[in-house]
């Protein structure tokens, strides 16, 4: 399996060395050559197999000669061992053909773990056969970084360095990533939003001399093992609803476009999915340019749902790679308009071909609290507000099939939001319980790259 950039002029690369790219050195994001195709048969034989069974299955394919199938085990079954559910992602029905798939039963009670917790793992195994050593360079709108840390953390071969912005993440998901103390962990507090965040890892990995100085690795969602890691619970869920019989749609809570896009890669191998439903909070670029075809930046409003308050999208690159048929030139073109004008218009094909596979639907924050009461009130369900927005924009839009919406954080890491909707504190569960008892460690910088950049190269060790 070979990898391509998005933008045309990076060389193609390997799985392994996609891994600890990140991004592509021409600002692109790498995409595999072809998806793998799953035949029906081979679904149904699926059927029966656990979530660890699954992910080797589903992996193996995009891995090539970088790891042989019984080291990519190795490294999923210890990536899974930490959780907190014999099922890893258990699916619960709310109503009529409406379910829950919880992903928040890692270590970080965040989706961010079916990914993060296999990466670290995996980053470390080949830098240990290489004896090579890197610096990792993430930004977090809230959830990454914590569980980017917990994958990475006591890793010798790993320096770890997570931006996140200043005062706009919950405390319990500041408290999960600065009261990390490991001497290879550093949490940047940035005076911007995780836009201003993104924007400044984006440039370090631009600047060449600086990423092969430090041997700089991306973990957030623009590094393709993140992606993948994050397919395997579409194609667990539709199994167990019916597939390859039965087609299943999905609802996801998103920001980044990266938890989204794994669900249109499994569709793209075979997995019989009808609709994606983008669900938005009032930051809705998204939802805004699936209906209008003009995907156009605004400002960022803080919302009771943190982690989606973003308006560059970065996976959406991928996709649109697809929609623009893989024509990297063009892409390029649209990206850098992007960037100058603040706005980009689809081409009629590419909007067209978005409307296809993809639905959306925005959620005020007065509409997130009600739907955290009335799912309370009525299934006993308590929902963290990110899911609260995936369930009403479900709720909203009409399938003619099961439709799940992905559960992507843990009620208790936004307890004010809960409380606020429900009068219910949510408790941490026991492994977190004292982590308002720990002391935390973090510094703050300005929203300047170059402060960043400065930052790095002091604190390497």
């Amino acid at each position: 399996m070979r990898y391509l950039s998005t933008r045309g002029h990076a060389p193609v690369l390997d799985f392994e060395a996609v891994v600890l790219a990140g991004l592509a050195s021409d600002g692109g994001l790498y995409v595999p050559e072809n998806f793998p195709q799953v035949t029906p048969q081979q679904l149904a034989s699926w059927r029966s197999l656990s979530y660890t069974g699954l992910a080797l299955e589903v992996m193996h394919p995009y891995v090539g000669n970088a790891l042989t199938r019984d080291e990519l085990k190795s490294l999923i079954d210890g990536a899974y061992a930490s959780f907190r559910h014999s099922a890893i992602a258990p699916l619960k029905q709310l109503g009529d053909d409406q379910w829950l798939l919880e992903l928040f039963h890692g270590p970080t009670l965040a989706f961010k773990d079916f990914a993060l917790q296999l990466l670290g793992p995996m980053v470390d195994f080949f830098l240990k056969r290489a004896d090579q050593k890197v610096v990792v360079v993430g930004a977090t709108s809230g959830d990454t970084g914590s569980a980017a840390l917990a994958g990475m953390r006591g890793r010798a071969r790993i320096q770890s360095f997570i931006l996140f912005p200043h005062g706009r993440v919950s405390d319990v998901q500041r408290r999960q990533m600065t009261t990390m103390t490991d001497v290879n962990i550093h949490n940047i507090a940035v005076e911007g939003t995780f836009d201003d965040c993104q924007d400044i890892v984006k440039s370090l990995f631009a600047d060449a001399a600086f990423r092969n100085a430090h041997n700089l690795v991306a973990v957030n969602s623009i590094n393709w093992a993140r992606i993948l890691a994050q397919v395997v619970y579409y194609f667990y869920a539709a199994l167990r609803l019916g597939a390859p019989s039965q087609a299943v749609s999905f609802c996801v809570p998103t920001g980044n476009f990266g938890d989204i896009y794994a669900g249109y890669v499994a569709k793209q191998m075979g997995l019989p999915i009808d609709r994606l439903i983008i669900a938005s909070n009032r930051n809705n670029i998204l939802t805004r340019g699936l209906n209008t075809g003009t995907y156009k930046m605004q400002g960022v409003q803080p919302s009771l749902s943190p982690s989606m308050d973003i308006q560059i999208s970065s996976n959406f690159e991928r996709l649109l790679f697809d929609l623009y048929g893989r024509d990297a030139p063009a892409l390029e073109g649209a990206m850098i308009d992007l960037r100058t004008s603040g706005s980009q218009t689809l081409s009629a094909a590419a909007w067209a071909g978005l409307k296809q596979d993809f639905d959306a639907h925005c959620v005020e924050d007065d509409e997130t609290l009600q739907t955290i009461r009335r799912i309370y009130d009525q299934t006993g369900e308590l929902l963290d507000p990110h899911t609260a927005v995936g369930i009403a924009s479900a709720q909203a839009c009409n399938t003619r099939t099961p439709l799940v919406t992905l559960a992507t954080a843990h009620p208790a890491k936004f307890p004010d939001a809960v409380k606020q909707a429900s009068s219910i504190h949510p408790a941490l569960p026991p492994h977190l319980a004292n982590l308002f008892d720990l002391p935390e460690r973090f510094d703050i910088l300005p929203n300047a790259r170059d402060a960043v950049a400065s930052y790095i190269e002091s604190q390497k060790i």
